[in-house]
């Protein structure tokens, strides 16, 4: 039998890698954190439960790294999405929308995340969350920004309070308050992005816009 190139087994351990990290966020929307086995995954992915070990030194590592995609696939669909552009407000207001919505379509993922980020290992980097930055520093770049690298990590860390606000157990805030926000702050008009049923609430457009 002719062994395989290099280049061959690179690409066979990025789809091993790929597996893994879908089946972590599969599992644990289903099921939950604790519920969620490392042998599970491994069972799910159809891998060999050594590589789980081989690729992450541990859940939270790996369920980081599997949101931090999931976040990624997610934003880059929604910045390439149709009709296609280049205007740079068009595309932060879908950045906040796709985030949000994640928020809104993953809650125990995201809670689960977030918690996560919260505890003694704290914010995990990553190829997925490397890939996640990139797309966002080029969201607020194509904004305008005189200063990506004081705006990006602006603009990372009022998306993560607002996915907490709306997932926070007993006193969510509605995404749509957030959303409004969030447009308010960076004079993005309502109907860019992907905004939800009915206007903004009440107070909340940008001075001028409406």
């Amino acid at each position: 039998m002719v062994p395989r190139s290099p280049s061959v087994n690179e690409e066979l351990r990025r789809r091993s890698r790929e597996r893994l990290l879908q089946a972590t966020v599969e599992l644990v929307a289903e099921r939950g954190y604790e519920a969620t086995k490392l042998g599970d995954i491994a069972d799910r992915a159809g891998a060999a439960r050594g590589l789980v070990s081989y690729y992450f030194p541990g859940k939270r590592q790996l369920l980081q790294s599997a949101v931090h995609r999931l976040m990624h696939l997610t934003l880059e669909a929604a910045l390439e999405r149709e009709p296609r552009t280049d205007d740079g407000r068009e595309l932060l207001a879908r950045a906040i929308d796709a985030v949000l919505g994640l928020a809104r379509d993953q809650p125990r993922l995201m809670r689960t995340h977030m918690a996560g980020i919260l505890q003694a290992e704290g914010f995990i980097r990553c190829p997925e969350q490397q890939r996640l930055a990139e797309l966002l520093r080029g969201a607020v770049a194509a904004y305008g920004s005189a200063d990506v690298d004081t705006d990006y990590p602006l603009l990372r860390a009022l998306l993560m309070g607002a996915v907490v606000a709306v997932l926070l157990p007993g006193a969510p805030m509605p995404a749509s308050r957030l959303r409004a926000e969030l447009f308010q702050r960076y004079g993005l008009d309502w109907e860019l992005g992907v905004p939800p049923d009915g206007g903004p609430p009440g107070g909340t457009f940008p001075p001028g816009a409406g």
